[in-house]
């Protein structure tokens, strides 16, 4: 009973909206305008079956991942030396915000002047998620029981053994959420930047190009090819974060 529930209340909300859809689309009568649900599904279908669509997705794919990892591993560096020092706190700290409060829109045109094209959505999804992984990665440092770390010194543990005992522990729960937020910045800025400097093959130049050429129906399906890989990657990054704490734990 428990699960017919669920289901249920998963299933509502999807079906609510998708008759607002499709009520506002025959509402407007003009597929240039407001494509009906029926019609975006059979332009997916269409472009899912080409190889093209295949060798977009996973280049964009490829680009923001490659983005969010640099961005990740360099969040983690800057997390430990700011921790670390006073003075590396002093220094790096304040380029780490501005780099938070600065609009996306900002980086994206920065960084195609100074990047090649194919690299502009890696770097500016990088650096979208270093300040939030430095952010989250910082507080769990900072969180970490002192009565751990005393514990650690009177038993003299190496200072490897101390990382993996006493601060990962503390840090992960941190840094699993710093990353579920990453991931969501990464792509939306990712797929901003593909947009905006429009590479090769890329989800953001279809999104750009069906938008230039008045071909509605192609740009609702990219939209929602977006969202589809939005929610997926979200749903997978959950899965590995979670068994992650759970094999720390254990």
């Amino acid at each position: 009973m428990k699960g017919k529930k669920t289901w249920y209340s998963r299933a509502i909300a999807p079906v609510f909206w998708l008759a607002v859809w499709a009520l506002a689309a025959a509402g407007v009568g003009k597929e240039l305008i407001l494509p009906g649900p029926a019609l975006v599904a059979r332009t997916l279908a269409g472009l899912v079956g080409t190889p093209a669509f295949w060798q977009t997705t996973w280049a964009t794919l490829g680009r923001i991942f490659g983005g969010l990892l640099a961005g990740v591993l360099a969040g983690i560096v800057l997390a430990v030396c700011t921790s670390a020092s006073t003075v590396l706190d002093w220094v790096l700290s304040p380029a780490v915000r501005v780099i938070r409060a600065t609009p996306v829109a900002s980086f994206i045109l920065l960084v195609i002047l100074w990047a090649p094209t194919g690299q502009v959505p890696a770097i500016v999804a990088a650096l979208m998620v270093l300040p939030v992984v430095w952010g989250n990665v910082s507080r769990g440092i900072a969180q970490t029981d002192p009565l751990l770390l005393e514990a650690a010194a009177a038993y003299r543990f190496g200072r490897w053994k101390t990382v993996k005992l006493v601060y990962a522990p503390s840090v992960l729960p941190y840094f699993a959420s710093g990353c579920h937020t990453a991931l969501g910045l990464a792509w939306k800025a990712g797929v901003a930047a593909e947009v905006l400097c429009v590479p090769r093959r890329a989800i953001g130049t279809q999104v750009y190009f069906s938008k230039i050429y008045l071909e509605t129906p192609e740009l609702f399906a990219w939209t929602l090819v977006v969202l589809i890989l939005s929610f997926l990657l979200e749903r997978v990054m959950g899965t590995l974060l979670k068994r992650l704490e759970q094999g720390d734990k254990t």
